[in-house]
């Protein structure tokens, strides 16, 4: 495994990490799964948060699936897969996300975009969960708490939990294997599709 260090901020960073991998072999799978937070409603929403996220979380990897392809293209069978970290919040909308949601319901519409035009070669697909246990998201609680009144706990009870069936968030490792078995022989199918896997979030919302 080889590590590259890259600021999806920055176009030049992305075209090295995309040059680096393709030195060491065909490209065939690609995770895009980079994301930040900002808690605010979209009046007072800092702009300079918004263009950070949106460069992050839209377009970095439109830029890396835009660089990916290609080689997908020339590999051996011309096939590939770019899977692509979607969120509950792609379906729904919560307070004071804004941005969190326009992005994520954006990853939705590239993951199809790319999956059209892939002619069940360049397949694409994204995941939507509900919260899963990473920093990203155990760090927002106490914004959340302050901007809406209540309790740290009250805020996992009620407002991240509330909708779910299942009262925990999701493992990282639970999440990984959903995009293992979209890359998988198993998923040919899965052609711009979205693996909702959100404890029931969406259901009822």
């Amino acid at each position: 495994m080889l590590f590259v260090k890259t600021d999806l901020s920055r176009d030049e960073d992305i075209e090295q990490a995309v040059s680096q991998a393709a030195k060491l072999g065909a490209i065939k799978y690609v995770a895009n799964i980079a994301g930040i937070q900002h808690i605010d409603p979209v009046e007072d929403f800092p702009m300079e948060k918004y263009d950070l996220m949106q460069r992050i979380m839209l377009r970095a990897p439109f830029y890396i699936s835009k660089l990916a392809i290609p080689h997908m293209k020339k590999s051996a069978d011309g096939c590939g897969v770019i899977g692509n970290m979607a969120s509950a919040h792609a379906h729904i909308c919560t307070l004071n996300k804004p941005v969190y949601n326009i992005t994520k319901f954006g990853i939705r519409a590239l993951s199809q975009s790319i999956a059209a035009e892939g002619n069940g070669k360049i397949r694409s697909f994204s995941v939507s969960t509900g919260f899963v246990k990473t920093p990203l998201a155990l760090n927002q609680i106490p914004a959340q708490a302050e901007q809406r009144g209540m309790t740290q706990e009250e805020v996992v009870r009620d407002v991240m939990m509330g909708k779910s069936r299942i009262k925990e968030m999701i493992s990282p490792i639970e999440l990984a294997n959903l995009f293992i078995f979209g890359f998988s022989r198993f998923s040919r199918y899965l052609i711009g599709g979205d693996l909702l896997f959100d404890g029931g979030m969406v259901l009822t919302y």
